[in-house]
């Protein structure tokens, strides 16, 4: 036992320091999500749970540790066999280029309030009102880091590493380009990833609201996997975790 602790200790600190974010992150994605449902879809949730609506919120915490643990966990061992896992600690350069990511990606999520606004009513009516304290904090808490866990750390290095097992064995390291390839996936399937909650949010998936989609939160994750590859996981968390707090302040500005 002592020796497997000491074989696991970095992955197992991690993880530990990731079980706050996950739970406090995951709360307040189940009060926004709630929040966020149509009432149709409250009515079918609550069928299913009686008026006990803290077990929604108690459920969505779980899963988010749950998801934490496991891909946190994985993901750091997977990072480090294909050579991405760097040491947990901010040096000038990248915490840098996490800023200057976190404030280009933030502007390009304004293109929601600038064009898919005047094009999507949905959309629109999002922006009637100022974001919540819950979506803040889903935001930054689970968007900006457990999101990075999920698609980042955990999905993007494990498509790496079975590209690199299965096509590239007798190499002594994965190719820069299976690197790259496992990024792009990560990416897309980042994007799709938010297309059950498009869904739940606009009751229907437009061909508009697709585009809107794939290119606010594909484009970003290529971006968040550069980072990743580049400097280490923490600063694609940094640039992710700010780019939502560069967005909402220009949201709350302008609205």
């Amino acid at each position: 036992m002592k020796a497997l602790l000491k074989k696991y200790r970095k992955p197992l600190l991690f993880v530990l320091a990731l079980l706050p974010i996950a739970i406090v992150g995951g709360y307040f994605s189940g009060v926004y999500s709630w929040a966020e449902m149509t009432e149709d879809l409250k009515q079918q949730v609550l069928a299913q749970i009686g008026d006990h609506l803290s077990l929604f919120y108690l459920s969505a915490t779980v899963q988010t540790v749950i998801y934490a643990v496991i891909c946190g966990f994985f993901g750091y061992l997977l990072s480090g066999k294909i050579g991405l896992m760097k040491p947990v600690r901010f040096e000038v350069k990248p915490l840098m280029a996490a800023i200057g990511t976190a404030l280009f990606v933030g502007l390009l999520l304004c293109t929601d309030l600038f064009y898919f606004r005047n094009h999507i009513p949905q959309v629109a009516a999002m922006y009637q009102e100022k974001p919540s304290f819950a979506y803040w904090m889903a935001s930054v808490l689970y968007g900006g880091v457990i999101e990075e866990v999920l698609l980042r750390l955990f999905t993007m290095s494990l498509i790496a590493f079975l590209a690199w097992k299965l096509f590239f064995r007798r190499e002594a390291n994965p190719p820069t380009g299976v690197i790259i390839a496992a990024n792009i996936i990560a990416a897309l399937l980042f994007a799709a990833g938010h297309l059950p909650s498009t869904m739940q949010m606009f009751g229907e998936i437009t061909p508009m609201l697709l585009l809107r989609c794939f290119l606010l939160n594909g484009f970003a994750g290529l971006i968040f996997g550069y980072l990743y590859r580049k400097y280490g996981i923490q600063y694609s968390m940094l640039a992710h975790a700010g780019a939502h707090i560069v967005w909402k302040i220009i949201w709350i500005i302008l609205l």
